[in-house]
């Protein structure tokens, strides 16, 4: 019996981490306010050493549509600068010395019907994983049914198992999708 509840705990804990990777995933996307998650995946060259920029400056946000940006050398203004033109984000940072300010425009409707598509391709990605992960418990369950560790019954109670857990966690990755989406389409 412990196979199958090894399976299932192993496996939950796993389903787990991608919907945690996919909430992080989905909060660097950029919705209508600002947010220093938008920063996440920018990383800047601090002495030779990709680095997020995070771990090299303050982020704040002191209005819904303005991230701030506080590096705590001056001599990062630049490098800093150049990582976020270089991203994906397509925002001009502005720089007065000491600070650099970006400035996020109103999101037009196209393009947050582009980003609601985005944010369906990456969580139909976590799903694919999720779906994945319940193969994976159903065919370790039917391996031990056929080398006699477990019944019949126990099998079937197994993937009955395997199934509850993963229609949870898609109930978990719903949840976390339409909350995006919802704040994307927001004017």
């Amino acid at each position: 019996m412990t196979t199958i509840e090894e399976l299932l705990t192993n496996n939950e804990e796993k389903m787990k981490k991608t919907i945690s990777f996919l909430r992080e995933d989905l909060a660097g996307l950029r919705a209508g306010r600002a947010t220093p998650a938008l920063l996440n995946k920018i990383t800047v060259d601090y002495y030779g050493t990709p680095t997020p920029i995070n771990q090299v400056a303050n982020i704040g946000v002191p209005e819904p549509r303005m991230i701030v940006i506080t590096p705590w050398e001056k001599t990062m203004i630049k490098a800093i600068s150049k990582a976020i033109m270089t991203s994906d984000l397509g925002l001009n940072p502005n720089t007065d010395g000491s600070v650099i300010r970006l400035n996020l425009p109103q999101l037009t409707e196209e393009r947050r019907k582009e980003l609601v598509k985005t944010a369906n391709k990456r969580t139909e990605e976590a799903r694919v994983s999720i779906r994945n992960m319940r193969r994976d418990i159903i065919e370790g369950i039917k391996k031990a049914e056929k080398a006699k560790q477990i019944t019949e019954d126990d099998s079937k109670d197994g993937q009955d198992k395997a199934q509850k857990l993963t229609d949870k966690m898609m109930k978990e990755i719903d949840k976390v999708i339409e909350a995006k989406e919802k704040e994307i389409m927001e004017v």
